[in-house]
């Protein structure tokens, strides 16, 4: 089994980002082998997502001067202290739990959005990140069967997937 495990908070502007994309993707029809899942801001109780073979990170990315631009950050590149509004321990934390932990880890991919601005308690995307949902979205089916975001045929196969919902 693989999973696409978003992260985020509605009611804090950008950072709803990766529940934007979970809602996109659940309009859709997933290969069978994918699941997707809203933690919104969970915290440490995340790790049992991340029992499978596979896991996409879908999160935001703190404010950096390029709102919108979709990253690939690997993981030691992801701050552990760094925690935005609304995130408990931060999804950085998470996944350095996740690196300490004994046993079998599954493959990961990190896809964020950088955030025009942190805005607690003020529902709903800026217009960049409302624009970037639709690239994550198209790299994420891209990603599911089996083809980087480059690849020509990874594009042809998402517009499938994005078809076949309709």
């Amino acid at each position: 089994m693989r999973h696409v495990i978003c992260f985020g908070n509605e009611l804090h502007g950008d950072d709803g980002f990766g529940p934007a994309v979970h809602g996109r993707l659940g309009q859709m029809v997933l290969p069978p082998d994918w699941k997707a899942f809203n933690a919104g801001c969970r915290g440490l109780d995340a790790l049992a997502l991340f029992q499978c073979d596979e896991v996409i990170v879908v999160d935001a990315a703190a404010p950096a001067g390029q709102p919108g631009r979709l990253g690939q950050p690997e993981l030691y590149e992801i701050d552990a202290e760094s925690v935005l509004a609304g995130h408990d321990a931060g999804v950085g934390y998470l996944l350095q739990a996740l690196a300490a932990m004994d046993g079998r880890l599954p493959a990961l991919r990190i896809l964020t959005a950088e955030m025009a601005a942190v805005t607690p308690f003020r529902p709903g995307l800026s217009a960049q990140m409302a624009g970037a949902v639709d690239g994550a979205v198209n790299m994420l089916c891209a990603w599911m069967q089996g083809r980087d975001r480059n690849d020509k045929e990874g594009e042809e196969s998402s517009s499938r997937m994005q078809q076949e919902e309709q």
